[in-house]
């Protein structure tokens, strides 16, 4: 019963709703106790010789009576008690989907995509029939139960009565033990659940490496694996719930023996009538619902219970990016002091960044280099706040960085990664996703300055092209370029630029830059790239190398001293020329 408990919040908040249903519920008890009544009545005027035309359609009238009124309450706690179901799931979807906003990057680094698709959807629905079919098992099962036990002590005999139920404690100790076999097996069902969901997601995603790498068999055996694993848990919770009914089935056979034995001798001895022992029989057939009821309520809480503690888990997980309750509302602009003395990622004794350092007037631009791994994307992200845990400080027009609410400072920011991700959408629709609003001009403006527009100009569709899942229908510079238009659109006072020039050629990327320059005048930029080319006009370049600061400088001064930095925009530009004389 633990589950009702924990739902307690929601069923004090929806209490006028499940009240309405519980009502419907005990009117279609008491309704359901007439017609038997009224059966055993013309049964003994059969038996007798008493039975009337008249008093016939005077009792036929009675049953139709007691049918309509059960149609009209059941609709009554059908509408209620499922419409309440409903409710939990969307406000439980809600706030886990809500959640999934508000964390940070170490909590998606700890739970897989498949496992949260997983929570969201199975452990969801196991959670509504809780609130639907639970509450319907458990009022029902009490309520039908025991109104049709007191007609039967009431109408009929009540020693007859005790005999019936002698076995139902039974049916309480069976649905107990199986109850706690199965909230342990259904946890378990749910976890493989959630890795086949892995499994599937991960497979999907990355087909065209499965393909290019001809991994296809050997893909398609390890999801095999996955399933037969799968199979295995399930049929463990499956065993578990098929031992309900048989139990159920065999208790009510002692009852239907038990009652037809002595029910006879009673009939016999004339203690009762044949009509009342019809009717009780039939008051007997109405308790085998809430026998059966009994043993789906265990079954649906157990598993409601598992899937609950597991949304719980989510839900109890805190981001260690803290919005300031009274954060700076204000739009961050002015100059960046970037003071890191020293960083690791959660879980990583590593050291990522040291000492790095360096000041960013506001509309100069930084270009940040280094080999792979070296720690450029890392600087990036903690001005994107995806870590807070570093030694040291981040300032942006003199407030630190923390400071301000990050409804207040994100927006601020332009980010474009090399692997940007578009929406299943139009072009239109991705480059305008920060701001639906705003007009088809200011879009071809901001594609423009992506270098963008003559290509969706001579696409058939052009801006209403679908681009696909996670733009599969474009080109990896087209995805690039695409991704800068929509960090433009919403003028950041900060554009970070990690590698995402990658993709395009060297004359594309310099029109681009030219392009952020002239209209970026009086606002700042970032840029983390391999391709040299790409920093070489920005105020200061930093080398990144292990996560420290090992050169720094303007081109001009980087390339007199000699070093990484000078070496690599050498071989770059060598290697531009071998592939401009062999073309």
């Amino acid at each position: 019963m633990s589950i009702f408990l924990k739902l307690g919040w929601y069923f004090r908040r929806e209490w006028k709703l499940y009240l309405a249903g519980v009502i419907g519920l005990i009117l279609t008890a008491i309704i359901g106790i007439v017609p038997p009544r009224i059966i055993g009545n013309v049964v003994d005027g059969i038996d007798q010789h008493t039975l009337t035309a008249r008093s016939l359609t005077v009792y036929l009238a009675i049953i139709a009576v007691a049918a309509i009124g059960q149609y009209l309450t059941r609709y009554l706690w059908r509408n209620a008690i499922w419409g309440g179901a409903a409710g939990l799931e969307r406000t439980l979807r809600e706030r886990l989907f809500w959640h999934f906003m508000k964390m940070d990057a170490t909590f998606y680094q700890t739970y897989r995509t498949g496992d949260l698709m997983a929570h969201a959807t199975n452990d969801l629905t196991a959670i509504e029939r809780v609130a639907g079919g639970g509450i319907l098992q458990f009022a029902d099962s009490i309520i039908t139960g025991g109104t049709t036990l007191i007609a039967m002590m009431m109408l009929i005999d009540w020693r007859l009565t005790i005999i019936a139920v002698v076995p139902f404690p039974l049916l309480a100790v069976v649905s107990w033990y199986l109850g706690q076999k199965i909230h342990v097996a259904f946890r378990a069902s749910q976890a493989a659940f959630s890795r086949l969901n892995n499994k599937a997601q991960e497979s999907i995603s990355g087909i065209k490496v499965i393909k290019a790498l001809g991994q296809e068999k050997a893909d398609v055996k390890d999801f095999n694996q996955q399933i037969d694993q799968t199979i295995k848990i399930n049929r463990r919770v499956n065993i578990l719930d098929s031992l309900f009914d048989p139990a159920i089935t065999f208790i009510i056979a002692v009852s239907y023996a038990a009652t037809i034995v002595l029910g006879g001798l009673y009939v016999t001895h004339h203690v009762i009538t044949i009509g009342n022992l019809v009717s009780f029989i039939t008051y007997l057939g109405m308790m085998v619902w809430p026998m059966f009821a009994v043993g789906m309520l265990f079954n649906t809480m157990e598993r409601g219970n598992a899937s609950y503690d597991r949304v719980m888990d989510l839900l109890t997980q805190k981001s260690a990016i803290v919005d300031q309750k009274h954060g700076l509302a204000q739009r961050p602009t002015g100059d960046i002091d970037y003071q890191v003395k020293q960083f690791n990622y959660p879980n990583d004794a590593g050291t990522s960044l040291r000492d790095v350092q360096f000041q960013l007037k506001a509309g100069q631009t930084l270009g940040i280099v280094g080999r792979v791994g070296a720690g450029k994307s890392t600087v990036m992200k903690l001005i994107l706040r995806e870590f807070d845990n570093y030694d040291g400080q981040i300032s942006y027009g003199g407030h630190d960085i923390k400071a301000y609410a990050l409804d207040s400072f994100l927006p601020a920011i332009g980010y474009v990664p090399q692997d940007s991700f578009l929406f299943s959408n139009t072009i239109r629709e991705n480059i305008r996703f920060a701001d639906p609003t705003v007009s088809q001009a200011t879009v071809e403006a901001v594609a423009a300055k992506s270098d963008l527009s003559d290509q969706i100009a001579g696409m058939t569709a052009g801006y209403d092209t679908q681009v696909g899942e996670e733009g599969i229908s474009l080109s990896g510079g087209q995805r690039q370029r695409l991704a800068i238009a929509r960090a433009l659109l919403i003028n950041p006072e900060l554009l970070i630029l990690d590698d995402a020039l990658s993709a395009v050629d060297a004359e594309t990327e310099a029109e681009i830059l030219a392009n952020l320059k002239a209209e970026r005048a009086d606002k700042t930029t970032i840029i983390a790239a391999h391709r040299l080319s790409s920093v070489m006009n920005a105020d200061e370049i930093i080398v990144l190398e292990a996560g420290q600061i090992v050169e720094r400088g303007t081109h001009a001064e980087l390339m007199q001293q000699h070093g990484w930095y000078a070496q690599m925009f050498t071989r770059q530009q060598l290697e531009t020329k071998v592939e401009g004389a062999v073309q």
